[in-house]
């Protein structure tokens, strides 16, 4: 059984602890030039301590997401914690159709919708495009290109008051410099709704720092 514990590579020092123990076997230094899918199959055949190095090579960008989302070190701490957890109670649901950072992006988002969900009411605007409304693509790179330079914590705070969706989608977008037909996969959504959260996102940022 997976129990929680402040692990170690996510914030400064993260480790998964298995039956409430600290991992007993260290893993094999030659693991570090495995890909992903060899670690996954290892994890599954029982080498528990193979997800030290998944942890390991993704904590930084799941840490990341959670952190933007959140906007604190505590609260993206915890939730990247609930991420990688998530995911290795649920390793043999990795069927490799996406890359495993996908798949652990897909679940940090979930878990920072849930946890988002839990602090706000349910009714929160989202805003769709319709079929018939155009969305420029190319509208995206000006604000694209600011919001990479800028680290104001205005925008930061505009950011987090955006609509969840929105917000997952311009993280994801901006800053994680995913493609839309990646988003949608992680959000499971439509690629066409993935540009038409990120115009909007935009719109309302802008409205937001105004």
């Amino acid at each position: 059984m997976l129990t929680r514990a402040w692990m170690g590579p996510v914030s400064p020092d993260w480790t998964i602890r298995v039956g409430g123990r600290e991992p007993a076997v260290a893993f094999d230094p030659a693991w570090i030039e495995a890909d992903d899918r060899t670690l996954v199959e290892l994890c599954l055949a029982g080498r528990r301590e193979a997800f030290d190095v998944v942890v390991e090579r993704h904590r930084r960008q799941v840490y990341q997401l959670c952190y933007r989302y959140v906007g604190n070190h505590e609260d993206a701490a915890d939730l990247a914690q609930d991420a990688f957890i998530r995911a290795f109670k649920g390793l043999k649901g990795f069927k490799g159709e996406s890359s495993l950072a996908t798949w652990l992006y897909r679940i940090a988002v979930n878990v920072c919708l849930n946890r988002l969900a839990l602090k706000t009411p349910k009714s929160e605007p989202f805003e769709l495009v319709g079929p018939a409304d155009r969305v420029d693509a190319r509208a995206e790179r000006p604000d694209a290109a600011l919001l990479r330079d800028e680290r104001a914590a205005e925008v930061r705070a505009a950011i987090r008051q955006l609509p969840p969706k929105q917000r997952a989608t311009l993280i994801l977008r901006i800053y994680h410099d995913l493609p839309h037909e990646e988003i949608a996969g992680i959000l499971g959504s439509s690629v066409g709704a993935a540009k038409a959260n990120l115009f909007h996102a935009l719109a309302n940022l802008k409205k937001l720092l105004r």
